[in-house]
């Protein structure tokens, strides 16, 4: 009999995105799964769902097989005990319009499924849910988890700029700069009102902070203490900062509360250079020049769009 708390060899991630977000998505499913995909992506990294805002959910699969039949004679292998359950299509897959299975249809691969599990059904709060999904001619069934937008609840904090960047935007960006936290070190030295930082400490992520403008830091402090989340920044300015980390995250400066000359923004990268092996910049400017001179390498790249006319975006370029 199959355990269902067995760890699973290979998860399904369905995804989806709003057409502004698609390079921001893409260049984050790169640095998290080494590939893109519009809808699903099939990998064997087990990642939370919920780190991503662009992940749906994670089908962490137990059988697969050439049709519906396939997983349907296997099912019943599963040990359930007590516990409840219930059996979901998964909506987005990567069939053409001719292929897509209608929605009276899915309720049968459901039902065709759910017939053969040993337990008891239970369409609201399961226990367990189970997913099904088609993918390249094949199909998977499985645990899925739902991500939960973890950032929504960042977005309403003590202290604001309305030129911050978004808590969707800098839950990206992290994953973007630490792929893989496990013994990452971490420092955001321009951190402005903590904005990454929350995000990062909420998944887990070693992080510091450092700003050189003082009612930054205030605010950070108290956003970071707000969310009941837990680490130092100080008033510091880059140049100040001592000690070496695997990743910096910079939103470059530029607003009226952090206004940094061509030549300070030169100073900021030079100094990222120093004190961090990897770097990842957020920009409103070309800084190209800026970023070879300093002696980095841009590894990979994207624009983040704030609107579909796209009157406003920064780039995200990832440096080594």
């Amino acid at each position: 009999m199959t355990n269902i708390n067995l760890q699973a060899s290979e998860y399904l991630y369905t995804c989806t995105h709003g057409l502004e977000e698609r390079s921001l998505c893409a260049l984050e499913q790169r640095a998290l799964f080494g590939e893109e995909s519009a809808n699903l992506i099939k990998s064997t990294r087990n990642i939370d769902p919920s780190r991503s805002p662009f992940i749906k959910g994670k089908l962490a699969v137990l059988f697969s097989g050439d049709s519906v039949q396939d997983i349907a004679e296997r099912v019943n292998q599963i040990e359930l005990g007590n516990q409840t359950f219930k059996v979901q299509y998964l909506k987005i897959n990567d069939l053409s319009n001719e292929q897509k299975i209608e929605f009276a249809e899915q309720r049968v691969i459901e039902k065709e499924i759910g017939w053969n599990i040993i337990g008891k059904a239970k369409m609201k709060n399961p226990d367990v849910l189970f997913g099904i999904a088609p993918f390249q001619g094949r199909w998977y069934f499985g645990v899925y988890q739902e991500s939960e937008s973890v950032w929504l609840h960042h977005v309403k904090k003590p202290h604001e700029y309305s030129t911050a960047i978004s808590t969707r935007l800098a839950r990206a960006v992290v994953n973007i700069a630490v792929p893989d936290p496990a013994g990452v070190r971490v420092i955001d030295p321009c951190c402005g009102i903590g904005t990454v930082l929350v995000e990062a400490l909420s998944m887990g992520i070693e992080i510091v902070g450092s700003d050189r403008n003082p009612l930054a830091v205030k605010g950070a402090r108290e956003n970071i203490a707000f969310f009941h989340y837990d680490t130092t920044v100080e008033v510091k300015d880059i140049a100040k900062q001592d000690g070496h980390y695997d990743v910096a995250i910079i939103d470059m400066p530029y607003n009226l509360y952090s206004p940094a000359t061509p030549a300070e923004q030169f100073a900021i990268i030079q100094h990222a250079r120093r004190i961090a092996d990897r770097v990842l910049i957020l920009t409103l400017e070309d800084m190209d020049e800026m970023i070879a001179t300093a002696g980095f390498t841009i590894v990979d790249r994207c624009e983040a769009h704030k609107g579909l006319k796209a009157l406003f975006s920064r780039q995200v370029i990832v440096c080594e």
